[in-house]
């Protein structure tokens, strides 16, 4: 009988990259309020079809998008740092993790798979998520302040997968947000969308899914043997 290493062998998965706002944790709610906060501290309103459209953004991107649209006349340095704070904060006094993370992260990390944190969010904001779990839980943090193009280019996933030695088409990327989602397709991973704050719509190769509650390595792996063919698992939304 094969044991776990000669099946993750077979099936070609080598790692798995997490998204984290929205994906790991539901911070989204946190960077809305932060964002209504400052645009209002400039006498202006601040939308939930605003919000939306920036979800997954690199934080620049962000920034470019409150001072046009929300009337934030800071430096875009100035609205990163403080939204950041206030996100930070909101971390830190409470992280609610999406359904079905932790369980997954612990399977991955038993049988030995790789995972990496790929983000727009900040280091100082992923390592103190990364902080919340086991030691060893993520081999790799790609936040948004290390690479020179964020989401939806293919730099931060194409970066993970190079600093783990990994092809990208055999990682499995997962994703909440359009933008992520074009990023980690452009990198040529899998990819698997979990819904949250903005729908996502269904497209070749890509799996859509309500949560990860169920979600189990053996998933993950069929994904990635069925990459070439672009398959996903075939699960409802919940």
């Amino acid at each position: 009988m094969s044991g776990p290493s000669e099946g993750l062998a077979r099936s070609g998965l080598q790692a798995v990259l997490w998204d984290l706002d929205g994906t790991l944790v539901d911070s989204e709610p946190a960077w809305l309020a932060a964002e209504s906060r400052l645009v209002e501290s400039f006498g202006g309103n601040w939308s939930t079809a605003h919000a939306q459209a920036i979800v997954g953004y690199s934080l620049m991107d962000s920034a470019a998008y409150l001072r046009k649209h929300g009337g934030v006349e800071l430096p875009l340095p100035e609205i990163v740092d403080r939204l950041l704070v206030q996100v930070e904060a909101a971390v830190a006094r409470e992280i609610v993790w999406r359904p079905g993370v932790r369980r997954l992260l612990a399977e991955l990390r038993s049988a030995g798979v790789p995972c990496a944190m790929v983000t727009m969010s900040y280091e100082s904001l992923a390592n103190s998520v990364a902080a919340k779990l086991p030691a060893g839980t993520f081999d790799t943090l790609v936040t948004g302040d290390q690479v020179s193009r964020g989401k939806p280019d293919p730099e931060p996933y194409l970066t993970a997968a190079r600093r783990l030695g990994v092809q990208p088409a055999r990682c499995v990327a997962i994703e909440d947000s359009p933008t992520g989602l074009a990023s980690a397709e452009a990198a040529g991973c899998v990819v698997v969308a979990v819904q949250n704050q903005v729908p996502l719509a269904a497209a070749p190769g890509r799996t859509v899914l309500g949560d990860l509650a169920t979600v189990t390595l053996a998933d993950l792996m069929s994904l990635a043997s069925s990459a070439p063919a672009g398959a996903g698992l075939q699960a409802p939304v919940r």
